[in-house]
């Protein structure tokens, strides 16, 4: 019986069409274009039902209420499906995979997000390698997992990054091995897929405020102290190296203690592509380690924010979310 995929386009360089202000997202489009490619007739494309959202949007504007549309949908289609895919814009991918990847507990059934650097409109493209590719392996492979298809690469959502806004092969997984590879034949990597869960349980992500921090050298604290109230629930700091930052004539521990005070739980990441952040490895993570922070390890900062999102949610208290990010949750992280 051949396998049934639902098709979700939330937008995105993939579906736009051509016009005399550039490439925009045009209602309907996407359905013609599909409609002409004899490829997606082939038995050995899964059906598929398309689902256009209306208003299309650039992945840039997507944030947590559209995340908890996409989530939605999945849930409310869920048995209908063998399986998922997203189109999406890049900008912004690896956010909302990993952001699924939370909300989305116990997964059985693939949820692919691909999209393309050039529309399908294009002659020369590659979006139609990256559909199709990502509807085969989500109607026909065993990957109960939120991944992200791109490149002949398939990764685990809350471990990719975008890393080219303009070559083809735009985004790596640099701390976690492909889930899949699409060469001449789609080769899983079976010891990499996390196992299937039994049922679905969606936990929606509520509006919390969070920020991110990248330090740099000459850093002023003084700009961020403003910022340090006790709305502010989560700040992730993209530190150096394995977590490092520079001291600043007792600025930076001043903002650690009143973010301590608030109640902010503060994660470290590292700047690096690959690797990870460890509290304590040097003595220029010390101010981080009195302030209560907690390792981001090898998550990436997609990662470490949305899985922020997902525990805020949860309306735990701060020590247990501190606990839980530094606990490997959807794969997120390795320790």
């Amino acid at each position: 019986m051949r396998k049934k995929v639902c098709l979700i386009h939330t937008g995105g360089t993939i579906g736009m069409a051509r016009t005399k202000h550039g490439y925009a997202p045009q209602k309907g489009f996407i359905r013609s274009i599909l409609s002409e490619m004899n490829e997606l007739k082939s038995e050995e494309i899964p059906a598929f039902d398309l689902i256009e959202y209306d208003p299309l949007l650039d992945s840039s504007s997507i944030a947590v209420g559209e995340w908890i549309k996409i989530a939605r949908d999945i849930r409310e289609k869920y048995e209908e499906y063998d399986g998922f895919v997203i189109l999406h814009g890049t900008d912004t991918m690896a956010y909302t995979a990993s952001a699924l990847s939370f909300m989305l507990e116990e997964l059985a059934k693939p949820v692919i997000l691909t999209g393309s650097q050039i529309p399908l409109c294009e002659v020369r493209n590659d979006g139609r390698d990256n559909l199709i590719t990502a509807l085969m392996i989500a109607g026909n492979y065993k990957v109960p997992e939120v991944c992200l298809f791109f490149g002949n690469e398939l990764y685990r959502g809350n471990r990719a990054t975008k890393v080219s806004s303009d070559e083809l092969i735009a985004f790596d997984s640099p701390n976690y091995p492909p889930l899949a590879e699409a060469g001449v034949r789609i080769k899983l990597n079976e010891g990499a897929i996390r196992e299937a869960g039994k049922a679905l349980k969606l936990s929606e992500f509520q509006s919390h405020q969070i920020a991110v921090l990248k330090i740099f050298p000459g850093i002023q604290f003084e700009i961020f102290e403003n910022i340090l109230t006790s709305n502010l629930k989560g700040i992730v700091f993209e530190a150096f190296g394995a977590g490092n930052i520079p001291e600043n004539k007792g600025t930076l521990n001043r903002i650690l203690d009143k973010a301590e005070e608030n109640g902010t739980v503060i994660v470290v990441c590292t700047q690096c592509l690959r690797g990870s952040a460890l509290i304590g490895e040097y003595e220029a993570s010390l101010s981080f380690a009195k302030a209560g922070a907690v390792s981001g390890y090898d998550m990436t900062v997609e990662a470490a924010v949305t899985k922020l999102y997902y525990l805020l949610s949860m309306n735990y208290a701060a020590d247990k979310v501190k606990r839980l990010m530094s606990t490997d949750l959807r794969g997120e992280m390795s320790i």
